[in-house]
């Protein structure tokens, strides 16, 4: 078994039995500049503990899968430079190399499960990109969630993605997509969208039983948990939807591509939108924290 190295308040949950909600690294690493990274990570970490449960933010640090991060931790990672965005794909390989690594919702869904962690919240999941047709460019994060029983909470799929088409190889990898507490998948920065979810529950026991049903019955793979963003920190898809389409003719002409091109995007429509995307960004991931910790509460009375 692979060596993890929890933090003392993670491994006193584990130890008492109750509800930890597992959060990525690279919305330190790579989403916003040092100190603010640092403030919002301990920021959605203290929602989680007010609202009942344990934080673990997972990053892997000199070859070391970390699960919870100490306060100096967290500091310095906030801080590094050169620090890989870990998915599927070289996450076992920055552990054997001794490398520095941020989480991505893939690599954190796979470290989650290894500590036996079932729920965990993020801002959106990677998809289907636009032209993926062409580009084969489809995120590992949908393959995870077919095949690792994590229950991930965001605000439905990034809004710069082919969400039509992300939402149907999402059906048929088998993925369960849950909208809470309304009929409409939620569109990232906005609560709604023309598109209907598959499914809805309208509480977190409802989520929290259907996840252990999976298990009863042996259906691998988790639940997207579709949690809209808050109406009063929302952005208009109208207002949105030029932004973006501006974003992408850009990324197209200057030929982005690969993991640069979700950076690319978001950085340009932070811009666009004076600094509102991220405002947004910021509510969403507090919002969807807060909803893991009544889903892992309502799991760990289920355990009992």
């Amino acid at each position: 078994m692979i060596d993890i190295q929890y933090s003392a308040e993670v491994q006193a949950a584990k130890s008492a039995g109750t509800a930890i909600v597992a959060l990525e690294s690279t919305i330190i690493t790579h989403g916003m500049p040092y100190p603010q990274n640092v403030e919002v990570a301990t920021l959605v970490e203290q929602d989680i503990r007010q609202a009942g449960a344990t934080p673990a933010t997972i990053a892997v640090l000199d070859g070391c899968l970390h699960v919870g991060l100490e306060a100096d931790q967290l500091q310095a990672l906030g801080q590094a430079t050169g620090v890989a965005k870990l998915s599927r794909a070289d996450f076992a390989a920055c552990l054997a190399t001794g490398g520095t690594g941020a989480t991505t919702v893939a690599a954190t869904m796979i470290a989650a499960h290894l500590a036996g962690i079932e729920v965990f919240a993020t801002g959106g999941i990677g998809g289907v990109h636009k032209g993926a047709e062409q580009s084969f460019d489809i995120s590992a994060d949908l393959m995870e969630l077919a095949a690792t029983p994590v229950t991930v909470v965001a605000a439905g799929a990034k809004a710069i993605l082919d969400v039509p088409k992300t939402l149907e190889v999402l059906e048929t990898q088998g993925v369960p997509v849950i909208a809470y507490g309304q009929d409409s998948f939620p569109a990232f920065w906005s609560a709604q969208s023309d598109l209907t979810a598959p499914l809805r529950m309208d509480n977190a026991m409802q989520i929290a039983r259907a996840h252990k049903m999976r298990q009863t019955i042996g259906l691998p793979g988790g639940q997207l948990i579709a949690n809209p963003i808050p109406k009063g920190d929302e952005i208009a898809a109208d207002i949105l939807a030029p932004i973006i389409a501006q974003a992408q003719s850009e990324a197209d002409s200057q030929g982005v591509s690969g993991k640069g091109v979700t950076p690319f995007l978001l950085q340009r429509i932070f811009e666009l939108t004076e600094g509102r995307s991220l405002t947004a960004n910021i509510a969403l991931v507090r919002n969807n924290a807060r909803l893991a910790t009544q889903i892992a509460r309502e799991l760990s009375t289920l355990r009992t």
